[in-house]
């Protein structure tokens, strides 16, 4: 039902919202398990000690199938990003001088506290799009590094399901021993520096996730359409010219 001199626009299809949410709690549990396993922060209060010392083991696995679920929303979301037949994210990020000047008014907006809004916030802005390309390629490295860590730990080259798997993983993850090597410098490549960038990514993406939080509360205060609660009906509603 929409508001008199309101139009309702649809911003994001079900399946986005299903996603979006699975994310979320998907990122929570990788946050926690994942901080646990750098150093356990907690310790279970069962007494039985065959129990107890497994904590580590179901932490590692919690860990692991949240990064699975990443793994399948990931590339879902990079179809989407292309083939998507509701909005194509891929032509905001373009750097057109469409694209450029939209960027720059929304960033304006934003420090001059909605002073100034020269641009259609009905739809999806570049600002927004490329903000979220970031969060896509931090998520991308922390599966990159996450997977090297976990394929580094199968030693013997096997796996529960055959050879082939270490073998997939070391070839699609081993550039990220010599890629963490050269963000952080140092004597000679380990498997040392893809756990410190792995970790350093986490909080990055955690900074990117206070800002986003942030700035979609911000949105509905200065312009009044409603776009917190694009993830839970996936409308917003817009003044009519």
């Amino acid at each position: 039902m929409e508001s008199k001199g309101f139009k309702r626009v649809r911003r994001m299809t079900p399946a986005m919202r299903i996603i979006h949410w699975v994310n979320v709690f998907s990122m929570i549990v990788a946050v926690a398990t994942g901080l646990y396993i750098a150093a356990p922060y907690y310790q279970t209060f069962i007494a039985d000690a065959a129990v107890d010392k497994y904590v580590m083991a179901w932490n590692r696995w919690g860990h692991f199938m949240v990064a699975i679920i990443f793994d399948v929303t990931s590339i879902i979301i990079a179809y989407l990003f292309f083939f998507s037949r509701f909005e194509k994210p891929w032509k905001k990020v373009i750097p057109t001088w469409a694209n450029i000047k939209e960027f720059f008014e929304v960033l304006l907006n934003l420090i001059t506290l909605n002073r100034r809004k020269n641009f259609d916030s009905t739809h999806s802005d570049s600002f927004n799009s490329v903000y979220f390309l970031i969060f896509h390629l931090l998520l991308a490295w922390m599966l990159l590094t996450g997977l090297q860590l976990y394929v580094h730990g199968l030693a013997s080259g096997e796996s529960s399901i055959g050879a082939w798997w270490p073998w997939m993983l070391h070839a699609v993850t081993d550039w990220t021993v010599p890629a963490s090597h050269a963000i952080l410098g140092g004597a000679k490549a380990t498997i040392m520096d893809v756990r410190i960038v792995h970790h350093y990514t986490m909080w990055l993406t955690i900074t990117w996730v206070v800002f986003h939080i942030y700035y979609q509360v911000w949105r509905t205060i200065f312009w009044k359409e409603g776009d917190i609660a694009i993830v839970i009906g996936g409308d917003k509603f817009v003044k009519e010219a």
